[in-house]
């Protein structure tokens, strides 16, 4: 049996829990292998939903052992699936023994364990081991993650700044007659044509003028018409206002409310999601939807090779009545590394760490390994789709620590083909609406958010006219009465504190 598998039996099922004896070491290179030859790594990271080739798993895998053969260290890897990932994250923490590195999401999470004081402080091990570290993730990461002057996380980063564009079947709007629309007024006009006026040419009222998913999701850009996005603090009137709660969601909800009134909006919106919803673009029963930036090569892409006639194009976001446009954008923090206090081997996670944020490091498993994944094809990066999807577990490790690197990343979506994957995230990036509040959550935020009304469903009732459009002021009401009063206080407090720190006089 090999070491590996020696220490993975070494490893409760709810969490890794390393027991004494559990030693051992994969062979190390070089000088940095030398200096943490014999030291195991235990790891908890997400596994993203990815599925490994015939024969491999998070454990064993090229990948890993390319990490493992540059560092000298020995990883043990625990995934839990992404469905219950924070609730085995949370028994993990809980158990007598803890791993040695835990990847997280939610800042929530991030400054609970904060305060129960159960994080190791990393600015030693930094100084040491975390060069390259230091030099991609810029100082606005670095100053998120400190608490009393120490930083207790490593951030991932987004890569990218948002996420939805409206895309449109053009051969669908030639058949109606029909411009490509800007305004909203002009948008509810493609979208009734293209619910009544057949325009895929079956002789059937099989079509739906647009389309969404459960929890609203994909509905951003005509919330964004009105100048607001769920979810997000939006300045206004020199202070910041939850989106969620202010007037010109109401207006969003009454225009939603009247497309599914009049049997315009797909009316199983509530069931969709992101694999139904992709279903309907990819079978040809929707024409106008809010795409990622990356459908273009997958349910679009998927619609056209069922459908060769048919023709996708991107559309300006929809103008609402104060010319107002956009969608919501990315935090800059994807993710939390962090070190549980008590941890056996910090060292080697800081280790671990820099090396994906290296040169190296990152660029292989960013890109997959060269002339496997890619190669260079007249002086032009060219990917191997099949490889490329066959090995995007890889992504387990290299989402822990993502950095920004503008070059890197057109080079690599550009090789993907024709797509227009970066033009499309070019747009996003131009017509965003920013979320103004980044800190750490506020004391009533941690305190109190299990007691607020969950908007979203509340709001999915309105446009399905299960309630009336008027029930929002009540929705509102009871947000604020319930801890949004005191939520909104503290950010405004956090804001002016932001910017008196920025040389910043707000009115």
């Amino acid at each position: 049996m090999t070491s590996r598998a020696v220490r993975a039996l070494c490893f409760l099922a709810a969490g890794a829990v390393v027991l004494t004896g559990c030693e051992g070491a994969a062979p190390g290179e070089g000088a940095q292998a030398e200096a943490v030859k014999g030291k195991s790594v235990s790891i908890v990271v997400n596994n993203l939903g990815m599925n490994f080739p015939t024969g491999t798993d998070e454990n064993n895998n090229p990948y890993l052992s390319f990490i493992e053969n540059r560092t000298g260290l020995d990883i043990n890897v625990i995934a839990p699936p992404e469905e219950v990932y924070e609730e085995k994250v949370n028994l993990i923490m809980s158990s007598g023994s803890l791993p040695d590195l835990v990847h997280i999401y939610r800042p929530l999470w991030f400054d609970h364990y904060l305060q129960q004081d159960a994080l190791t402080p990393l600015d030693d091990w930094l100084d040491k081991y975390g060069a390259d570290l230091k030099r991609r993730i810029p100082k606005e990461a670095w100053d998120r993650v400190r608490f009393n002057g120490k930083i207790y996380a490593i951030p991932s980063l987004n890569e990218v700044r948002g996420i939805e564009l409206m895309y449109i079947r053009k051969d669908w709007l030639d058949k109606v007659g029909r411009k490509a629309p800007v305004t909203l007024d002009e948008y509810y006009d493609v979208i009734k044509a293209f619910t009544l006026e057949d325009p895929d040419g079956n002789g059937k009222n099989d079509t739906y003028g647009l389309t969404m998913g459960e929890n609203l999701i994909r509905s951003a850009p005509f919330f964004g018409a009105f100048g607001t996005q769920l979810d997000s603090w939006i300045l206004k009137d020199g202070a910041l206002q939850y989106g969620s709660v202010m007037p010109e969601t109401k207006e969003a909800l009454a225009f939603l409310a009247k497309l599914y009134k009049e049997k315009l909006l797909d009316p199983e919106f509530v069931l969709n999601r992101n694999t139904s919803l992709a279903q309907k673009v990819e079978n040809g029963q929707v024409g106008l939807y809010s795409a990622t930036w990356y459908d273009t090569r997958g349910a679009i892409a998927n619609n056209k090779a069922k459908n060769p006639r048919a023709e996708w194009m991107p559309l300006e976001y929809p103008t609402g009545p104060r010319g107002q446009k956009g969608v919501y954008d990315k935090d800059l923090i994807r993710g939390y590394n962090v070190i549980p206090k008590g941890a056996a081997n910090p060292e080697g996670a800081l280790r671990y760490l820099e090396f994906l944020a290296g040169d190296e490091g990152y660029t292989t498993l960013k890109l997959g390994f060269e002339n496997q994944i890619w190669s260079m094809q007249n002086g032009k990066m060219v990917t191997d789709f099949a490889q490329h999807d066959k090995h995007l577990y890889r992504g387990i490790y290299q989402s822990m620590v993502d950095v920004l690197d503008p070059e890197l990343n057109k080079k690599r979506l550009d090789s993907l083909g024709d797509f227009h994957l970066y033009e499309n995230l070019k747009m996003i990036e131009q017509n965003l609406i920013t979320n103004e509040f980044y800190g750490s959550p506020t004391p009533a935020m941690s305190r109190l958010s299990g007691q607020l009304p969950n908007l979203q469903e509340a709001f999915t009732r309105i446009i399905m006219g299960v309630e009336p459009l008027d029930a929002f002021d009540r929705y509102v009401a009871e947000w604020m009465a319930n801890g949004g009063a005191l939520i909104t206080e503290e950010v405004n407090a956090w804001y002016k504190e932001k910017n008196a720190a920025a040389g910043r006089v707000l009115p």
